[in-house]
């Protein structure tokens, strides 16, 4: 499968070399950008075909991965509507709902949205998935296949579930860096030098994660196995349960999701 690439910034590059490093013959991705550097660095990077021109790339294609800005991508999709003769479109833009999306480029185009986050830049990433009526099951497979070059894959059956994802897991490696953040401060502040407060911060979310992961029980009970009664953790806990932090955290991703559905909002008018 040809698979074309228009926006060549990080995520973009992620991508192809997920795909480069799953045995995805590089004749078979070519990526367009308005960036000269960014188009030799995936040439250098990848071995990959690159241009200019969206619209003619676009007539070899069979898959279309659109990774450009969401402010963007109504003028792509309309430069883009008249080369297009059924390809499957993944759009990794957030905000962009998928009728819009399909409003701009026509009724030739199978449309998938995908919402992605950052650790896909070291394969660590998970993909919400969302599919347009009309998507045929073969094309939510090449859909699925390519973005699971950069990690985990999960489908929302309903479109508004991806302002979930959007909140979640998109948002989300900026609320983990948060809270690395403050217990690294904490760190210092009790008198760690800062390699070994950053270095214990790190490792101790790390190290938490692969447990949880590694568990067949929930977070909750794993927090319990260490809060000990009248121990640090208790005392530590309690704390953050007075300040009522995990209220205020579920409270920021509800925000998140509603500022991702209002994006969609704003983003599709005319």
């Amino acid at each position: 499968m040809n698979v074309l690439f228009i926006g060549g910034g990080n995520m973009a590059a992620a991508i192809i070399g997920g795909l480069v490093a799953k045995g995805w013959p590089p004749s078979a991705l070519h990526a367009v950008d308005v960036l000269p550097d960014a188009l030799s660095r995936l040439e250098r990077q990848f071995g990959i075909g690159t241009s200019a021109d969206a619209t003619a790339a676009a007539i070899n294609a069979e898959c279309i991965v659109l990774a450009v800005k969401p402010q963007q991508m109504r003028e792509v999709a309309a430069a883009l509507a008249p080369a297009l003769s059924g390809q499957l479109i993944i759009s990794i833009a957030a905000g962009i709902r998928s009728g819009d999306l399909a409003r701009w480029l026509g009724p030739r185009a199978h449309i998938v949205r995908a919402m992605p986050n950052t650790p896909a830049l070291v394969a660590a990433g998970i993909t919400g998935l969302y599919a347009m009526p009309g998507v045929s099951s073969a094309q939510r497979a090449r859909a699925e296949s390519i973005l699971a070059a950069v990690g985990a894959t999960f489908w929302v059956e309903q479109e508004s579930g991806l302002d979930a994802v959007t909140a979640v897991s998109g948002s989300g490696p900026a609320y983990v860096f948060y809270f690395i953040e403050a217990l690294e401060q904490a760190a210092r502040e009790l008198g760690l030098p800062p390699e070994i407060a950053r270095q214990s911060a790190l490792a101790t979310f790390a190290g938490a994660v692969k447990l949880a992961a590694a568990s067949d029980d929930d977070p909750a009970t794993l927090r319990s196995r260490v809060t000990s009664k009248g121990g640090t953790t208790e005392r530590a806990i309690s704390v953050l349960d007075a300040a009522a932090v995990k209220a205020a955290f579920v409270r920021a991703v509800r925000a998140a999701a509603n500022r991702a559905a209002e994006m969609g909002g704003d983003l599709g008018k005319d």
